[in-house]
């Protein structure tokens, strides 16, 4: 399946507009082209499909529209920031959250939620940290909310107030922003401000217009129209567009070419303030993603680098610390600014290496054949002189594979084929042999 990006005149689904997708074999293009909802990889999320070329009835049209108009949220943003107004105002005896429907309840309306589970007594430093009262939403590939453990947030604002920023566009990280948030209401001299674009309607209960954009970075869709994307043009472009940086932690399942076309609109819009400066610069960047991505982020975008910062989420249970998770997280930084600025907590076990000039994971050995720190997983890596590379340590050499794998793998290169018969160019469910049968 090959991603052809967003297409001029797209249907839309009940996530914006739908993404352009075809069949290939072995990178050749091949079959009918459709459309497919842009978030959701999952057709139990959203089943909306269209073939390119297919003629959409009137009456299917009109349809899809009231089907649309029918998964748009109870209330509007501007209707969520009126009645967090009111919420506030009220005693915290009175203040209530229910659970089933993620949303806060002001007293007219506790009779219709009387049968649901209730959150009472929601104290402010409640209000102040959504991401701990909201059900984190774990579909790995539409939203994916892991949500960065206190240590890995912690970290990130204050290398990003090390690094001299002042505005910090949150594409998809709720906890940074919050951090953010709480800290500016509280220290009168901190002067770090956020802009939260996330899919994730919920926080709409929590933050201004000028505070959160209801935004999928999988189509560069922002669902409150022109005025949304103004607010975050405006961000983009205060001070000459000076030390603002992009800030993003997307769905692991999400597609890589969808993201990085988002990104680069974001950046567009960024440049296209009054700076001439800009013209041929990107726009500052920290991609939050597993290093297992690092090929396809870097064709995509060959200024980054990978740091070896392990990133560890809360509620994820394998990218944690601790006795539950595995040790080590495979999710990094990517960045384009000069590796040597960003510093690593050296009681972390971060070290630089002055040949490199990047901080580096204690166990990644600077290897002198590569002339580079060559591991991605801060385990130690060995050199193997057939491959020409480093490579994982419980890799070996396998000749008949002519490189290094895994010990225990099947060499034989099969064509993929159907199961059934063995014969390329269908699979199994369309297999001839089993109509004969």
């Amino acid at each position: 399946l090959a991603l052809l990006g967003p297409a001029p005149g797209a249907p839309c689904c009940p996530h914006g507009p739908a993404l352009l997708f075809v069949k290939t074999s072995q990178g050749k293009e091949e079959g009918r082209r459709f459309y497919a909802c842009s978030a959701c990889r999952d057709r139990k999320d959203c089943n909306f499909f269209q073939w390119e070329d297919e003629k959409v009835s009137e009456t299917r049209l009109a349809a899809r529209e009231e089907y649309n108009r029918n998964h748009q949220p109870a209330f509007t943003h501007r209707q969520n920031v009126d009645r967090y107004k009111n919420f506030v105002l009220l005693p915290s005896s009175r203040r209530r959250f229910c659970q089933e429907c993620q949303q806060l309840l002001l007293p007219a309306e506790w009779e219709k939620h009387s049968d649901h589970q209730l959150l009472c007594d929601i104290t402010t430093a409640q209000l102040k940290s959504p991401s701990q009262l909201l059900y984190p939403l774990e579909n790995k590939k539409t939203n994916a909310q892991y949500l960065f453990a206190d240590r890995s947030c912690q970290f990130l604002l204050n290398l990003l107030i090390d690094l001299g920023f002042r505005r910090v566009l949150s594409v998809g990280t709720p906890r940074l922003h919050e951090m953010i948030q709480s800290k500016a209401s509280q220290e009168e001299e901190f002067n770090v401000r956020s802009l939260l674009l996330d899919i994730d309607f919920r926080y709409s209960q929590f933050y201004t217009e000028d505070e959160f954009c209801h935004y999928n970075m999988f189509n560069h869709h922002f669902f409150g129209g022109e005025a949304a994307l103004e607010t975050c043009r405006k961000f983009l472009c205060e001070e000459n567009g000076e030390r603002i940086i992009m800030v993003t932690d997307p769905p692991f399942g999400g597609l890589v070419e969808a993201l990085a076309s988002s990104f680069k609109k974001l950046m567009a819009m960024w440049r296209e303030t009054e700076n001439e400066g800009h013209d041929n610069k990107e726009m500052p960047m920290f991609w939050i993603f597993p290093y297992f991505f690092e090929s396809r982020i870097l064709d995509f975008f060959p200024s980054f680098s990978m740091m070896d910062y392990q990133v560890d989420y809360d509620n994820h249970a394998l990218y944690k610390h601790g006795k539950t998770g595995r040790r080590q997280s495979p999710v990094r930084i990517f960045t384009n600014l000069t590796p040597s600025m960003i510093v690593l907590p050296e009681e972390e076990g971060y070290r630089f290496c002055a040949v490199c000039q990047r901080y580096v994971s204690s166990g990644n050995q600077h290897c002198e054949i590569c002339n580079s720190c060559t591991s991605k997983d801060g385990r130690r890596w060995k050199h193997c002189v057939l491959c020409k590379k480093c490579v994982k340590p419980s890799w070996f050499h396998c000749n008949n594979c002519n490189c290094c794998t895994l010990q225990k793998h099947s060499c034989e290169k099969t064509d993929v084929g159907c199961f059934v018969c063995g014969k390329a160019g269908h699979k199994r469910s369309a297999c001839p042999s089993l109509s004969h049968a």
